[in-house]
């Protein structure tokens, strides 16, 4: 339970540390991606943990990495129910992970490719040279 007393923070501060916008915040809190509540002050101002920093920086990676929003609202409805789910959990993650070196792998030829192009026209341009087709 998060101490009442504890300072919390703005919206706009977590928007800056977690490097979402305002809109994308409100956005995956009513989209059930908040692993907790976030409190409300007396006038309705949302107010942040730091757990909630840490919880939407684990979220920032996993959407990075491509995970979809259901699973990651798959995930935070796992996280949310406590101990006891971890094989689910793990079997979340081992999918998104495989999708993750998928990724990478395509990531990798498509890096070969452009690396490839990048040395051609260095040696046109060098040599003064004119480029074809491709």
């Amino acid at each position: 339970m998060p101490d009442a007393a504890a300072p919390g923070l703005t919206i706009s501060q977590v928007a800056e540390r977690t490097g979402l916008s305002v809109h994308a915040l409100r956005f995956y809190e009513r989209e059930g991606i908040l692993a907790h509540p976030v409190r409300r002050e007396a006038g309705g101002r949302r107010v942040y943990a730091e757990r909630d920093v840490e919880w939407l920086s684990v979220c920032v990676v996993l959407r990075a990495s491509g995970m979809p929003l259901p699973d990651i609202r798959a995930y935070t409805d796992l996280v949310r129910q406590g101990p006891g789910n971890e094989e689910q959990r793990l079997v979340l993650m081992r999918r998104h992970q495989e999708r993750v070196v998928e990724q990478m792998a395509r990531l990798s030829e498509s890096y070969d490719l452009i690396s490839y192009k990048v040395r051609v026209y260095e040696d046109l341009v060098e040599q003064g040279g004119e480029a074809r087709a491709c």
